[in-house]
Order: C-alpha cells, then sequence, then structure tokens
C-alpha cells in the first residue's frame, strides 16, 4: 500500500469533517473504494489508535470493526442514500450508550447532550493527549516469530495499535512507511530459513525510517507542547550547549529553520516532507557549524544528511567555557519590538554558560520570562514591574540553575549505578534523620527523574 495513496484516509476522516456530512459520506466511500477493505481496516487502525493513545485493543478493535462495517455495507451502488447517515447516527448513539465498547473520554459525555450533525462532529474531534513515554517495547525477533505464526491477522493488529498509540506523533506518512516496512520485514524473516540473518538485514536496511520515527515523534510531541515560538527557544539552547562557543547570530537561524521544519511536517500528509525538510536543515546546520567544530564536523561526514541530523540530535552538550556574567537587556528594551528577540538571547546566554541544565528547567525559566513581559508590558509603569520580578528571579535563579546543572551533570558523568549511590549520599548529609526507606525512594524518585529529563530528547509535558 503506497503510503501517499494511503494518506487520503485521514483527511477524510479528519479535515473533511467541517464539510458536512454529505462530503464526509462521500469522501469515506471513495477512499474505501479506491483502497479496498483491509488496507482501509489498516488505515483506521492506525488514526484511531493515533487519536486514542489511550485506550486498549480490544476498545481500538471495537471501534475500527464498527467504522469498516459502516464504510463496507454503506459504501456500495446499492447502498440507500440515508445508509451512511443512519449507520453514523447508530454508531453516535453507541458510542453515548452508558456500556459502549468503544475508547472512553472524559469529553464524551458533553458530546452527547449534542444532537444530529453537532455530536457526531463533536465525537469525532475527542482524542487522547499523546503518550508523553513510548510505550511500545520491540519483542526478540524469536517472540516476534511465535506471535506471528500463532496469528498473523491478531499480531499485525495488535503490532500496528501498540507502535502508533506510542508514536502517534510522529507524522502519519512516517509512521505509516515505518509500520509497512516492520510487518514486511517479520512476514518475510519468520518464514526465512536463516531468520537471524533476515532480520539482521532488514533491520540495518530500515534503520534510517526506524530513527526517522523516533526523531520525528520527539519533535513533533515537542511542537505540539510548546508551540512554535517556545520549539525555537528550545533548539537554540540545545544548539548553545552543544557548541557554546558560536554566537547567537549563528545559532538562532538555525533554531528558527528548524521550527519552520516542524511547523510544516509534523501534522503534513506528504510523505516526503519530514525526510526532505530535515536533511535540508541538517545542510544548513553542516555548513553553518560543521567547518567550525569538530563534533559537528564528524557528524556532517558523509552524503546522507538525514544520517547527519540523527548525528547532530544525538551530540551531548559540550562543557562550559569560563565566560562572565549573562549580560541583561534594560527593562525598557524588553517591552519593544525587539523585546522577545532580546529574551531569546538571555536564554540562549544562560543555555551555554550551563550546558547540563536540562531543556525543562530552562523552558520554565523562558515561561516565567514571558509572562512577566506578558503582565508588565501593558502595567503603567512596565520598567518597575519588571525590575521587581527580576529581583525576585535574580534572587531565585542562581540556586535553581545550580541544582540543575549537578544534578543532570552527575548523571551524564557518571555509570548510573554510580549516580545513584552520589545520590544517596547527598541526600543523607542533607537529610541525616531520615529512614534508610524513605531515603531509598528519593533516590529511586530523582533518579528516574534524571534518566527521563536530563538528555536532551526529554518529553516536554512529562518532564
Amino acid at each position: 500500500m503506497r503510503p501517499a495513496l494511503a494518506l487520503l484516509l485521514l483527511l477524510a476522516a479528519t479535515r473533511a469533517m467541517h464539510r458536512g456530512k454529505a462530503y464526509v459520506r462521500d469522501k469515506v466511500c471513495q477512499e474505501f473504494k479506491m483502497l479496498g477493505k483491509e488496507n482501509f481496516r489498516t488505515l483506521t487502525i492506525i488514526a484511531n489508535s493515533r487519536k486514542y493513545s489511550n485506550a486498549t485493543f480490544e476498545e481500538i478493535a471495537h471501534l475500527v470493526r464498527e467504522i469498516v462495517s459502516l464504510a463496507e455495507t454503506c459504501c456500495t451502488e446499492s447502498a440507500d442514500p440515508s445508509c451512511y447517515d443512519a449507520a453514523s447516527s447508530a454508531l453516535s448513539a453507541k458510542s453515548c450508550g452508558g456500556s459502549s465498547p468503544f475508547p472512553s473520554h472524559p469529553g464524551t459525555a458533553g458530546c452527547c447532550t449534542q444532537e444530529g450533525l453537532e455530536q457526531k462532529l463533536c465525537l469525532a474531534a475527542l482524542r487522547h493527549p499523546p503518550q508523553q513515554l513510548p510505550r511500545y517495547l520491540q519483542p526478540s525477533n524469536q517472540e516476534l516469530c511465535q506471535a506471528f505464526q500463532k496469528d498473523p491477522k491478531d499480531f499485525a493488529d495488535r503490532f500496528l495499535h501498540e507502535y502508533s498509540s506510542s508514536y502517534g506523533q510522529a507524522p502519519l506518512p512516517v509512521l505509516l512507511g515505518s509500520t509497512t516496512t516492520f510487518l514486511s520485514m517479520v512476514s518475510t524473516c519468520c518464514i526465512s530459513p536463516a531468520p537471524t540473518a533476515c532480520f539482521l538485514k532488514e533491520k540495518l536496511e530500515s534503520k534510517t525510517l526506524s530513527l526517522l520515527t523516533l526523531m520525528s515523534n520527539r519533535v513533533c510531541s515537542r511542537f505540539a507542547a510548546y508551540g512554535k515560538d517556545k520549539v525555537t527557544v528550545s533548539y537554540l539552547a540545545s544548539l548553545a550547549q552543544k557548541m557554546p562557543g558560536a554566537s547567537f547570530e549563528d545559532l538562532f537561524p538555525l533554531a528558527e529553520d528548524a521550527a519552520e521544519v516542524f511547523s510544516q511536517c509534523c501534522d503534513s500528509v506528504d510523505e516526503d516532507c519530514m525526510p526532505k525538510k530535515l536533511s535540508e536543515h541538517a545542510a544548513k546546520a553542516c555548513g553553518a557549524l560543521g567547518p567550525r567544530d569538530k563534533r559537528f564536523a564528524t557528524c556532517c561526514q558523509g552524503k546522507n544528511l538525514m544520517q547527519s541530523y540523527f548525528c547532530i540530535s544525538a551530540l551531548p552538550p559540550a562543557p562550559a567555557p569560563t565566560l562572565p556574567a549573562a549580560p541583561k537587556a534594560a527593562n525598557g528594551q524588553l517591552c519593544g519590538e525587539e523585546g522577545a528577540r532580546r529574551a531569546k538571547r538571555y536564554l540562549f546566554e544562560l543555555a551555554r554558560r550551563h550546558t547540563a541544565v536540562p531543556d525543562a528547567a530552562l523552558g520554565m525559566l523562558y515561561d516565567a520570562s514571558e509572562k512577566a513581559r506578558g503582565e508588565c508590558c501593558s502595567a503603567k509603569d512596565p520598567s518597575a514591574c519588571l525590575g521587581s520580578k527580576r529581583l525576585r528571579v535574580g534572587e531565585e535563579l542562581p540556586p535553581f540553575l545550580e541544582k540543575a546543572e549537578q544534578l543532570c551533570g552527575q548523571y551524564a558523568q557518571l555509570n548510573f549505578l554510580d549516580f545513584k549511590k552520589r545520590l544517596r549520599e547527598s541526600l543523607a548529609r542533607t537529610m541525616a534523620e531520615a529512614s534508610p526507606e524513605l531515603l531509598g525512594r528519593l533516590v529511586e524518585q530523582r533518579a528516574d527523574f534524571a534518566s527521563t529529563c536530563c538528555p536532551p530528547n526529554s518529553p516536554p509535558l512529562y518532564c
């Protein structure tokens, strides 16, 4: 199934809803006939697993059966013109029933107080928040083949559900290509006379697509949580921590370019958007930074720009250089046309001086900065307002940065067991009266936080 063709289903299922019920019916039936029942069914599993990322497989299976049955019954040449509307109304009524087998959502009750097309549109707009930490763990090759040989269809359905709900923020073309490639690999290698060699070959060949799925899910999750402005700042801070010797003028255009890529491609139905635009972005980053930094130059070797992007993204922060205190803009400068840019520049200066501070902490500082500008720039005396807020931040910021940098710096430098040992020793000194049980719980909590939130690609809302 070609991704470009299959993507038409998403357009029918999401964007067309606002054009009216006849348009929806015509589009769904057109795609059902064009794709065929099985491909339509596959796309319905993927689309609804992304939409209801916290649903069980059984809930998604119920919903998919109903949708496919509706299309199968009402999209024939002999179907009554009222078939689709009647069947979709019955589906909405079933969703509103007290014992609905479909994915549960706290907004369902509100939708069910409406009637007719409004109720259907309201139900169709419901979706779960994306998973912050992907839960799909790929089984061993042997376990894959055992499950596949036991029931190939059930295996494929469960995989599509688990993988799509875990990586639901990846663009649909990327997700579709990745799942299709994986199922093709399993079906080929599980009947191969040399399955181990087959799996190794297939995984190597699909490595770029697998990494693209993982990376695009991360960046699009961040884009969905942050928005374009804040994701620009997040990307700028990340580059500043990887290359603290670079100037704001060197890095800010690259951060803006990356945010533009995400804004264009995260919701795009163009199968080439994400790989093409990320490759173009990598070429710009390599051209600007490769000649000035050995680590970037190493990432930029070779002709595969996608691999260059993956390599740059995985670079750990560099050691912080010795620099004077970060320069601050005058209060009067923060409310002018250049105020937003000056706020970004200040965060850049903090990031290059504190290269181990995680994205979540820097994001909190940027939020506080934007909140202060929003409150003070419309006040009667903006300068006095900003001055009072800066005074409080000036007292709280150094210890905040020190704690964040100490925790994540140790996490980056030590192996995990030594990191937990250092945590326990530090907590025991500051909490001399704590019981061993309490210390153990605190160590596990902080170690879990560090392992999840100190890496550059940490989940933004979770952290």
